[in-house]
């Protein structure tokens, strides 16, 4: 796990630099959107259609949708406990929810799982995020970014939802595997080819996406919790519930280091469209990607049984 999180690093790092490095014909911001939007719009839902169209899909399916859908419901509901201790805004209300409450599944979970368990693990983290952590945050989180931010205008989730590509995949690939439609090798080999780019691709966001002037001192209580909720007990949470459902063995590690990843980064995209604390968003990013190369270390070799 160590080795894999370290070849992670070197690719965030290069994403670090690049923020430093790039062309300065256009922004840094519109750098990290152009290669975003090429993996959100084109590669990531080629890798998914891939993916979930030859998956078998089963009562598993359901765990671990639901498994997910317990995680994000225990994260929101201890730091929304958390926070009646502090003093802070509505909108840093929002954000640290948020922060909480959503894994980085798919871009950090995809790289990390494929590379210390294996490829047949992509299916149980698209499935963890695409069947439950994104149609969550892009239905209820939304309307929770809505009530704490100061965006006034009316919020339509459903539309939201439909403007994502890679649930339109999923939708395509259920399908075509329920139907039980064969997948021609011709375009098996093309999106093979398209979701080969996503993960290095992902890693470099990734870097581009912390905020080393973010980690401010007055943060750090707030932050703390983050880092327990997300990296700790939301993954501890997760692996208990696993054996309450009797799930798989073979599904019981991925899906708890699935839950045990840092803080998810397609949030800061609706801190900044609702007007929620995108500063402290972008910390906890920062601050819990740090923190899983020690915990997630920590969980893999704890629950490996080797």
């Amino acid at each position: 796990m160590l080795a894999a999180l370290l070849q992670m690093a070197l690719l965030i790092t290069c994403g670090v630099v690049w923020k430093h490095v790039a062309p300065q014909h256009i922004s840094v911001l519109a750098h990290r959107r152009a290669i975003t939007d090429l993996v959100f719009y084109i590669l990531l839902p080629a890798l998914v259609l891939n993916v979930i169209w030859t998956t078998p899909l089963n009562s598993s399916s359901l765990q671990i949708s639901f498994l997910a859908f317990c995680g994000i419901t225990i994260g929101l509901l201890l730091m929304w406990l958390a926070l009646q201790f502090f003093n802070v805004s509505k909108k840093q209300t929002g954000a640290l929810l948020l922060a909480a409450a959503f894994p980085n599944a798919t871009y950090l979970g995809l790289p990390v799982l494929d590379r210390v368990i294996g490829e047949h693990s992509l299916a149980i983290v698209l499935q963890y995020d695409f069947f439950a952590c994104t149609p969550i945050l892009l239905s209820f989180g939304i309307l929770l970014a809505h009530h704490y931010g100061d965006h006034k205008t009316k919020v339509n989730p459903l539309r939201e939802l439909m403007k994502v590509p890679p649930l339109w995949a999923v939708a395509i690939g259920v399908t075509l595997n329920l139907t039980g439609v064969e997948q021609p090798e011709f375009l098996h080999a093309n999106l093979s080819i398209l979701a080969s780019a996503v993960v290095p691709l992902m890693m470099i966001v990734l870097g581009m996406s912390i905020q080393w002037n973010s980690l401010r001192l007055r943060f750090l209580p707030l932050l703390s919790i983050v880092v327990a909720i997300t990296l700790i007990i939301v993954p501890l949470s997760v692996f208990g519930l696993s054996h309450v459902l009797d799930l798989a063995d073979q599904l019981i590690i991925p899906v708890t280091l699935i839950a045990a990843m840092p803080t998810m980064i397609f949030g800061i995209v609706i801190c900044e469209r609702y007007q929620l604390d995108s500063e402290l968003y972008a910390a906890a990013i920062t601050l819990t990607t740090i923190a899983s190369l020690v915990t997630l270390t920590t969980a893999f070799y704890l629950l490996s049984p080797s």
